[in-house]
């Protein structure tokens, strides 16, 4: 597992098909050791922070080898790390293997996988596809947000170390976004979730009001 390219942008105002929309989506790749602080790489910003950014979505990391995949699905040989709005572009890392509560060492930093990625309508106007949302979701290839746990720096081409999870249960990214989109779930799996240190209070929130999942 390794760090392929490290992309970060700060929001601008972009004409997007005669709509202006503020947006960090489009990142692009840097060199050099890059500074990670709790809430974001140096040079990197988010536009709502109403529903980007925050120190459970500090950094944004998404596999090339879906990237490659969306190339061949949506025809599109101009994709390429960044494209995807993810500060780090990896090698590895799939949502079947990786789970919330992983502690992962990269440089002189340390993260913790915090949820998958759930796309809004700024990745359509980025892609020029007003169905990718809902295919990115289907998919399974949401990617996932770190939060970080200790500053430092990393730098593209650096190896991604798996640390000891210190959660009571295992749930990967990819059982998480298939409970999400199913919206059914048993005690036992809401109890799982419910007991996981890492995962957002906004989705332990919503994993406990009214009509978010249904009982099996």
């Amino acid at each position: 597992m390794t760090v392929i390219s490290i992309n970060v942008a700060m929001p601008r105002v972009a004409n997007i098909h005669g709509k202006m929309v503020e947006t960090g989506i489009f990142k692009t790749p840097v060199a050099g050791p890059v500074v990670v602080g709790k809430l974001n790489l140096a040079g990197d910003g988010q536009a709502d922070l109403s529903v980007h950014g925050g120190p459970d979505k500090a950094v944004y990391l998404y596999p090339w080898d879906h990237i490659q995949y969306w190339r061949q699905v949506l025809r599109r040989d101009d994709l390429g790390p960044g494209s995807f709005g993810e500060n780090l572009t990896v090698e590895g890392m799939g949502e079947e293997e990786v789970a919330i509560g992983d502690e992962l060492a990269i440089g002189t930093a340390r993260f913790v996988v915090t949820q998958p990625r759930l796309p809004c309508f700024k990745l359509a106007l980025a892609l020029e596809t007003p169905s990718i949302p809902k295919l990115f979701l289907e998919s399974g290839r949401t990617g996932f947000y770190l939060r970080v746990l200790q500053e430092g720096a990393i730098t593209a081409g650096d190896p991604i170390y798996p640390l000891p999870s210190r959660e009571p249960v295992r749930v990967t990214i990819a059982e998480f976004v298939q409970l999400y989109r199913a919206k059914r779930a048993t005690r036992e799996q809401i109890q799982n979730l419910l007991s996981l240190a890492a995962l957002p209070v906004d989705w332990k929130d919503w994993l406990t009001g009214r009509n978010a999942m249904r009982l099996e």
